[in-house]
């Protein structure tokens, strides 16, 4: 089928092939490097899933190393270990993704293994069986944690009944359910050439790696993008007890634009909110009250949806003062900013952007995502010169924008009588 190869103007590193069937190949040199990290993007995730199927993406990743037409479990297990190299996979909301790291003279056999498993996954009824077991336990221990019923809790009272409400994991209902049938045509459906990125990060070759991607890829299916529909931004207050908990815990956020928007103000305004021990959430809330251990802020930015996203565990009698002081917090930051502290909002993003440089799987998520949303990959440059644009008026605006989409508040574990009360001196949704 044949490729074309591209090195990208503006990031050199960052070499992309596409091949025929619409797969594309970014390699990215970093010869400092003795390893190589290769990774499988698909573009889908929970956010693909119906209500009935909801859960499935990450079943199939659990169940794509469980032996394919030509090898067993074991010898995936073995193919790969006595290389040396580590083998991992995960799912969110809008992707899966596999990996394996080992010696780089090994990237090509890498590539292979994992096209096997990508394309050519039989999904055994014995093993399904036996790893159904497996999930069920993640999810008991995923229900058990009130942190991660919070979060849940969140995502659920922001968009509802779309997809990017529900949780990865799934219910359990579904995972008790799911058949070897619907796997099946899940990856027939979801897995085909328009929505794979193929990544590879090391001392290695691009065109020997666009030729090992060819012929490991080659003959996918083309098909046709993976489209979802953005969700509408709901917002409320919701609260689930969890007995034997003994603090409360709390995520409460806004909504914040996409990635395909200018959310580069978001990114700040998050930084300078609540990362480090400096920022004003904690040394408000921790060094100055002590009404939490912990508390942090981020912005979680997808192709179809922004959330700022603030997170705390405290006591449950520290709830009021809690939640008029993020409150208050949040008003003072849409009114003024702190010239000083926007100078370490944007210090830190740049020591965490060189953290990630330094990461290869990270870098080639990265790389992944953009070129899934943005059909090329962003320089490092590119990345901090949007940041150094933002003047402190955009910080302002992010906040007051999002104080006027009103906020989403979950909360999880022990549950003081009157929460929901405290929480509404935060700004409200108007009712549609």
């Amino acid at each position: 089928m044949g490729w074309d190869i591209q090195e990208t103007a503006r990031d050199a590193d960052a070499i992309v092939a596409r091949l025929g069937n619409g797969v594309r190949v970014v390699t990215l040199r970093l010869p400092y490097l003795d390893s190589v990290s290769v990774s499988v993007f698909v573009r889908t995730g929970s956010r693909n899933e119906s209500r009935r199927l909801n859960g499935i993406s990450h079943f199939v990743e659990h169940m794509a190393f469980k032996g394919t037409h030509e090898r067993s479990c074991q010898q995936i297990n073995l193919d790969a270990e006595r290389l040396g190299a580590e083998v991992n996979a995960h799912t969110d909301k809008d992707h899966t993704a596999f990996h394996m790291h080992g010696m780089a003279r090994d990237a090509g056999r890498f590539l292979r293994m994992l096209g096997d498993v990508v394309q050519n996954s039989t999904f055994p009824e014995a093993e399904l069986e036996r790893e159904r077991e497996v999930i069920l336990q993640e999810y008991a221990e995923d229900e058990d944690d009130p942190l991660s019923s919070a979060y849940k809790l969140f995502d659920k009272t922001c968009f509802g009944a779309h997809a990017m409400g529900r949780p990865v994991i799934g219910t359990r209902a579904n995972i008790e359910r799911f058949t070897r049938v619907e796997l099946l045509a899940y990856v027939q459906r979801q897995y085909s050439g328009e929505n794979v990125v193929i990544g590879v990060a090391g001392n290695v070759d691009p065109h020997a790696v666009a030729k090992d991607a060819e012929a490991a890829f080659g003959r996918m299916v083309q098909g046709i993008e993976n489209v979802v529909q953005a969700p509408p931004y709901l917002g409320g207050i919701a609260m689930r007890r969890q007995p034997g908990c003994s603090q409360t815990h709390v995520v409460l956020g806004f909504p914040t634009p996409t990635l395909r928007d200018d959310y580069h103000a978001s990114v700040v305004a998050a930084a300078l909110f609540g990362e480090g021990m400096s920022s004003p959430l904690l040394d408000e809330l921790r060094e100055r009250r002590g009404l939490v251990y912990y508390a942090a802020c981020s912005a979680d930015v997808s192709d179809l949806c922004g959330q700022f996203v603030i997170e705390a565990s405290t006591a449950p009698e520290n709830v009021a003062e809690f939640s008029v002081e993020v409150a208050r917090l949040l008003d003072t930051h849409a009114e003024s900013t702190d010239p000083v502290g926007l100078a370490r909002a944007r210090n830190q993003i740049a020591v965490r952007r060189l953290r990630d440089a330094e990461r290869p799987y990270r870098r080639l998520e990265q790389a992944a995502q953009d070129l899934f949303v943005h059909g090329r990959v962003r320089s490092q440059a590119e990345l901090a010169a949007h940041v150094d644009a933002v003047t402190p008026a955009r910080v302002r605006e992010a906040f007051a924008r999002m104080l006027a989409a009103g906020a989403t508040v979950a909360v999880a574990g022990k549950v003081p009588k009157g929460a929901d009360e405290a929480f509404r001196v935060l700004p409200a949704r108007e009712p549609a």
